[in-house]
């Protein structure tokens, strides 16, 4: 069953968040992962909105999911994503009819 991470931040520090962005492609695509909308202008159709950045990825399963985020690879990085944002991020299921 597919998986969503819906992810958005508010970026504080754009050079060190930059230096997250520069590596997440190569750690990304080792995974089976779609990287479906990176948004930093989201149309807001309810509620308040005070995040820059918004991230919908998709993977083939709960599994392939937490072993990007386990990876060394990601570990490598996502202190400069940390260190440059506050965020939320949360896994969703995909409706299975």
């Amino acid at each position: 069953m597919s998986v969503y991470i819906i992810a958005e931040f508010q970026i504080h520090d754009r050079s060190e968040y930059d230096k997250y962005d520069a590596g997440f492609m190569d750690v990304f695509e080792k995974f089976d992962g779609q990287l479906l909308s990176v948004d930093e202008n989201p149309a807001i159709l309810e509620g308040d909105w005070v995040s820059t950045r918004s991230v919908l990825i998709e993977f083939p399963s709960e599994d392939s999911a937490m072993a990007w985020l386990n990876s060394d690879g990601y570990k490598a990085i996502v202190g400069s994503r940390l260190a440059g944002s506050t965020g939320r991020a949360r896994l969703v299921k995909s409706f299975a009819s």
